[in-house]
């Protein structure tokens, strides 16, 4: 482990390059631009150029910069085409892809995890090459004792450090993130991933996680979590389920087999905190795939929100409230769940137009969650130019709900890059405590026309 601190030197340098690097194309396309090169042809490059040195960068760290990429690609929807477009490619990549470890590194580390005979005591069969490798781990395909396929999980060497390491450095150059994928705040990112990280690496915590899902979603007809057959301090092994990458349905799913993953998504999301008394907290499509026999395989437990009474019922309560345009009951719900502080005053009114364009999902039988649509939402609440942008900065965000906020914006914004229409109404009524929609025809859709 001698090596630790130069290699800490070595990360912190690659992580230095991002900003440095932007700097030096940018001084390459004004050197263009004198040339005479015409300004679109130069700013595509640019940002091509920009794409790739950031996937490179932050692939070959794997640890926090890789997470970082990974929460950067699930919310790409929300931003304009024209800004995303060159680095949409880019991003799907950290979703799911990293450089792997070499081979006699992986054996080393299963031989202190599951002893010196780990190959012929645990498995018939070990595949030295990698199926998956991502932010804090890989995973190979092994075939274990008792003959079942499985997926061995390895945790990289000396990772706590550098995803600490990278995070805090990553915090450091945020106010640059522009240079990297602009309208992104890589801020509240980089805080959110400090605060899970203990747990992501705690893979007997996980073990633990992963079994409870199992258990809530055994003989389920359109979810599937592989059981756990062994863990150790940094290795854990799991069933291995094979399936297609949500990722590739995102980049080339027909409209079918995207209202079929959305769907699939959908129902996860909202049905994991009633059944499993858990929230799945990494949205990301790296997580999921389809199974051949048509259901979801959700993968990674290592972050999850524990929910022992399921989800807030107040969460039911407040969406049927603004549903039915009861602005007054709304706003003293969300009071009393903390969302308005006392001290703040705001006009109910006011506060049900903000809201209302969330609600699109739940206005009709069937919703096609879309790019579009979620770059409506962004400018929205970003505009100042809009009558009801003030009302946004009154609002406040309860500790309660800090993670299930990040879970589910995140876990839209995955629907948005999915782009299927699913019958979300339905879904979200059957499992949220205190749901009572009005019906289609009593929904107030004022807002129809907003977006």
């Amino acid at each position: 482990m001698t090596d630790l601190p130069l290699r800490g030197v070595t990360r912190t340098a690659k992580l230095a390059t991002l900003p440095l690097g932007f700097a030096g194309r940018t001084a390459w396309a004004v050197g263009k631009r004198v040339g005479g090169k015409p300004a679109e042809l130069v700013a595509q490059e640019l940002q091509a150029r920009t794409a790739d040195h950031v996937f490179s960068v932050l692939g070959q760290l794997k640890g926090g910069a890789m997470k970082v990429g990974q929460a950067l690609s699930i919310m790409e929807a929300a931003l304009p085409e024209e800004m995303i477009a060159p680095y949409r490619a880019t991003l799907t990549k950290l979703q799911d892809a990293a450089p792997p470890m070499p081979t006699e590194k992986v054996h080393t580390i299963l031989a202190e995890q599951l002893g010196p005979r780990w190959r012929t005591a645990k498995f018939l069969e070990f595949d030295d090459q990698p199926a998956a490798a991502a932010s804090i781990g890989q995973v190979h395909k092994a075939v274990w004792r008792d003959g079942r396929e499985v997926a061995v999980k390895i945790q990289y060497p000396g990772v706590a450090k550098a995803l600490m390491s990278d995070l805090t450095q990553l915090s450091r150059v945020a106010k640059l993130a522009g240079g990297l994928i602009p309208g992104i705040d890589m801020g509240p990112i980089t805080a959110e991933l400090m605060e899970r990280m203990s747990e992501e690496l705690d893979y007997d915590l996980e073990a633990r996680n992963q079994k409870s899902f199992a258990r809530a979603f055994r003989g389920h007809p359109h979810i599937v979590v592989p059981d756990v057959l062994a863990q150790s301090e940094r290795v854990l092994v799991t069933e291995w389920i094979d399936g297609r990458p949500l990722s590739d349905i995102i980049a080339t799913g027909t409209p079918s087999e995207r209202d079929d993953a959305a769907d699939l998504y959908l129902e996860f999301l909202v049905t994991g905190p009633g059944l499993a008394r858990l929230l799945h907290a990494d949205p990301h499509p790296g997580n999921y795939r389809l199974t051949p026999d048509g259901r979801l395989a959700v993968f990674d437990f290592g972050a999850v929100n524990r929910l022992p009474d399921g989800l807030p019922p107040a969460m039911g309560q407040i969406l049927s409230l603004a549903l039915r345009g009861e602005a007054e009951e709304m706003t003293a719900r969300l009071r009393e769940e903390g969302f308005i502080r006392e001290s703040i005053s705001i006009d109910p009114d006011q506060l049900l137009s903000y809201l209302s364009p969330f609600l699109a999902p739940l206005r009709s039988a069937q919703f096609t969650f879309s790019r579009d649509w979620l770059r409506s939402l962004s400018t929205h609440i970003n505009d100042p130019r809009n009558p009801d942008w003030v009302v946004g900065t009154k609002l406040n965000l309860p500790p309660d709900y800090l993670l299930i906020h990040r879970v589910w914006l995140g876990g839209i914004g995955v629907l948005c890059q999915i782009g299927g229409t699913v019958a979300g109404r339905e879904k979200i009524e059957s499992v949220f405590p205190g749901a009572d929609f009005p019906s289609l025809d009593e929904a107030d859709d004022s807002d129809e026309d907003l977006f």
